[in-house]
C-alpha cells in the first residue's frame, strides 16, 4: 500500500509541484509518517514544514500568471520529477518501504500527473469555455485534499 501512496503523492507533484513536498512535511511533522533516523527526517521539521508550505502558496499564485509555462515543459516537468521523488521517499519510508523505490515510484508519478494534469486542465478550459483560472483553482484545491488524503493513510 505504501508504494502504491508513493506513486500516488507523485502524481499530486505532477499536479502541482510544491504540494506533494508540502503535505510530506506536514505529515512528518504531525507524526502520520515517521522518517526519523532516516535520510528524510529534516521533512519533519518546522523549517522544512515553513519553506514547503510557502512554496506551495507561491505556486497557487505563479500559476494563475500568463506567463506561466506549461507544467510539461522541461524545467517544471523536471521539478515535478524531483518533488515527485522526495515526496514518494518520504511516504514509502512512512510506510516501511524503500527510499530509493518510493523515488522512482513518485518520480513516475510526477510525470504521470503532469501529463494527465495538462490535458485534464485544457480539456476543460475549452471544452466548457472558461478561463484557465476557473479550473485551476478547483484543481489546486483537488491537490491539496488528494495529498492530506494520501499521506495521511498511515
Amino acid at each position: 500500500m505504501a508504494l502504491l501512496l508513493a506513486f500516488a503523492v507523485g502524481v499530486i507533484a505532477g499536479l502541482r509541484s510544491m504540494t506533494a513536498p508540502a503535505v510530506a512535511a506536514w505529515a512528518a511533522y504531525l507524526g502520520w509518517i515517521h522518517l526519523q533516523g532516516s535520510p528524510l527526517s529534516f521533512m519533519g521539521s518546522i523549517w522544512a514544514v515553513a519553506l514547503l508550505t510557502l512554496g506551495a502558496l507561491a505556486e497557487f499564485i505563479v500559476d494563475q500568471l500568463p506567463q506561466t509555462p506549461a507544467r510539461t515543459a522541461p524545467g517544471p516537468l523536471l521539478a515535478r520529477i524531483l518533488t515527485g521523488g522526495l515526496s514518494g521517499s518520504c511516504v514509502a519510508v512512512g510506510g516501511g518501504q524503500s527510499l530509493l523505490v518510493g523515488a522512482l515510484l513518485g518520480a513516475v508519478g510526477g510525470v504521470v500527473g503532469a501529463f494527465v494534469g495538462y490535458r485534464a486542465r485544457t480539456g476543460l478550459v475549452h471544452g466548457l469555455h472558461v478561463p484557465d483560472r476557473v479550473v485551476a483553482i478547483p484543481e489546486d484545491l483537488v491537490a491539496v485534499l488528494l495529498g492530506v488524503l494520501f499521506v495521511s493513510r498511515f
